[in-house]
């Protein structure tokens, strides 16, 4: 059986993984009969009410809040390689682009994580497919934009002026649509860069999780 990495932000859309983002992904693996490790960093981030949108001043544990999502089945990214597994995806929200890198703060001159940046290397020097979703492909184009590889955040002019600044192309698509970037082996879908709900989120997801389950 196939097994792939998915590695996660933290837990909450504002300061974390986005929560239907990620179950979506879990959701559509296991129809696909792939099996999945979730994986996080094991560093702090800035807690945020999901009532207010304001900061709690508090400050969670990624790999902690990750395990949330996870229901306790989660690895520290920093024991994992990127050949020991078949793929690897990442969910959206706000951690993809605060926890994961400094995206949200810094642009196309972002810092990703050391150990997110290792991993994903790894996989991809090992031929693995990786799947960014939403703002996560922020990540991938900062990873491997010296390749100008192909992503998409969706049609957010803004944001995709940071992403090519990177090197990386962002391709527009909609919330149900995918970019393939078969050079590089990596996939992207928009999900609630553009999604209206969680039906649209899912569909992109599916058709993201279907194409690298070909690929696998």
């Amino acid at each position: 059986m196939n097994k792939v990495g998915v590695i996660l932000s933290g837990c909450g859309v504002f300061d974390g993984t986005e929560i239907q983002e990620a179950s979506a992904t879990l959701i559509a693996l296991a129809q696909h009969g792939i099996e999945y490790q979730c994986m996080a960093p094991d560093c702090e981030l800035e807690v945020i009410d999901h009532c207010t949108g304001e900061p709690t001043g508090e400050k969670r544990n990624v790999l902690v809040e990750s395990a949330r999502i996870a229901r306790g089945e989660i690895v520290n990214l920093k024991d994992v390689k990127g050949d020991d597994y078949d793929a690897f995806f990442l969910p959206g929200g706000f951690g993809a682009a605060k926890n994961l890198c400094t995206f949200a703060t810094q642009g196309a001159d972002c810092r990703v994580d050391p150990e997110v940046e290792r991993v994903l290397k790894e996989a991809n020097d090992a031929g693995k497919p990786i799947g960014f979703i939403c703002i996560a492909p922020a990540i991938g184009a900062k990873v491997f934009g010296d390749k100008q590889v192909k992503v998409t955040i969706g049609h957010d002019t803004g944001t995709a002026a940071a992403v090519n600044a990177t090197g990386a192309i962002n391709i527009e698509a909609d919330a149900e649509e995918i970019v393939v970037d078969d050079a590089n082996n990596i996939v992207s879908t928009p999900a609630y860069m553009e999604a209206k709900n969680p039906a649209q989120v899912f569909a992109g997801i599916s058709a993201l999780v279907e194409n690298i389950a070909e690929r696998i």
